[in-house]
């Protein structure tokens, strides 16, 4: 049997081991964190092993800058308007005995359109003459008179007498004079009861028929417009004004054509020739009234209508262009390019153009002729990656003379 004694001896010993077996574990985790930690430090590094990833080649299509026209037209609002214009008022009153014209007419100067009762003013015509007659005999009794009394004998006659004479043929001239102004009136309204056209043009609806009473005082009968030629008025702002007129000063100002889009789509057939501008700026939009001058021998061009002006040069200039497809935009707002090198990779560059015109778009800054441009397959480009060039697919923006295939049924 164990004594109390050697129990205690055994509890003791116990403990103790276990607590040896404790630290011993610790010392051996310490001791193998330092061992790695040294043997990491000491041990030659190895760089990490990334998977490659096959390299993918991009297939693209591609263009070269060329010489080509540049000839897009400026677009102005343009304003018809008549080159003469006039209001036929009646010179004298009367009822109308005839009009001479159908409403919508084109007249010509001269042509005689409304026919006045002038019975009346021939009436007062005649008259007149007789009034003329009438005082040319009483001139020529006076100025024979006169002569008499020059040659009589000064015994015979009286100072008065003699200035009574000369007195009297000068009345009578007088009277001559004042009956010729009256028959050259009387017989300007008997020609003014026959109203005629100033000027050559379509004449519009009249306002008096046969039998009514009209007179100066109660407005026009008809209006006449010039139709052919007609003017067509543009505003040009203050900054390209000053640029035409320096150019112009130079004499290196471009010729430039002059055109018309009327309101239904369709392109006017005739030029138009320069006419004269305006002679003074508006203050409230800072544009001066250019004016040019139209052929209108169908009418197409009514006064007061509206039609889109188109000006180009005649003589257009050729500049290196791209097409349209070869431009992305980039941060910031500028336009680049992806431009083929020799060894068949891409780089992006940044280019200027100008607005474009049938598909292509002329450049300013950023290209030269020859180099080739990236048409498509923009997507999977980058700097210096590896392309494969295939033919571009042609079409209307590429070549002008395209035609597409016709489905057959």
């Amino acid at each position: 049997m164990e004594t109390n004694t050697e129990k205690k001896e055994n509890e003791k010993k116990g403990k103790g081991g276990a607590v040896g077996a404790f630290i011993g574990t610790i010392v051996l985790a310490v001791a193998c964190a330092v061992g790695g930690w040294i043997a990491n430090d000491l041990w030659p590094k190895r760089p990490p092993v990334m998977p490659q990833m096959p390299q993918m080649m991009a297939t693209v299509a591609v263009k070269e800058v060329e010489e080509r026209t540049y000839n897009l037209p400026e677009k102005f609002v343009a304003h018809a308007e008549a080159m003469q214009e006039v209001d036929l008022l009646p010179q004298v009153d009367g009822y109308i005995k005839e009009i001479k014209f159908k409403e919508g007419d084109i007249v010509k100067a001269g042509a005689t359109l409304y026919v006045l009762d002038d019975e009346r003013y021939r009436a007062v015509a005649n008259q007149r003459k007789a009034d003329l007659e009438a005082a040319e005999a009483e001139a020529r009794r006076a100025e024979r008179y006169w002569e008499r009394m020059q040659k009589a004998d000064a015994r015979g006659i009286t100072q008065k007498e003699r200035d009574d004479a000369e007195a009297g043929a000068d009345k009578a001239k007088a009277a001559v004079l004042q009956a010729k102004a009256n028959l050259v009136v009387a017989e300007y309204d008997l020609k003014k009861a026959v109203v005629i056209a100033p000027i050559s043009g379509q004449i519009g609806k009249t306002a008096a028929h046969v039998g009514d009473y009209v007179a100066p005082s109660k407005g026009a009968l008809a209006r006449i417009v010039q139709i052919d030629p007609i003017r067509v008025t543009f505003p040009l702002t203050d900054r390209a004004y000053i640029g035409w007129r320096a150019a112009l000063k130079k004499g290196k100002a471009p010729d430039y054509r002059m055109r018309l889009v009327l309101p239904d789509g369709s392109e006017y057939g005739e030029e138009g020739t320069w006419d004269f501008d305006d002679n003074e700026m508006s203050k409230d939009t800072a544009t001066i009234i250019m004016r040019l001058s139209f052929p209108n021998p169908d009418r197409l061009l009514i006064p007061n209508s509206y039609v889109t002006l188109l000006t180009d040069r005649k003589v257009p200039p050729k500049m290196p262009s791209i097409p349209q497809q070869a431009l992305f935009d980039l941060t910031g707002g500028s336009q680049g390019v992806w431009v083929l090198k020799d060894d068949l990779t891409v780089e992006q560059r940044v280019v200027d153009v100008r607005e474009m015109s049938e598909g292509w778009c002329p450049v300013v800054k950023g290209l030269s002729l020859g180099e080739k441009v990236v048409i498509s397959g923009h997507g999977k480009l980058g700097h210096g990656v590896k392309v494969k060039v295939v033919e571009p697919t042609m079409n209307d923006d590429l070549d002008p003379n395209y035609q597409p295939p016709v489905k057959e049924n």
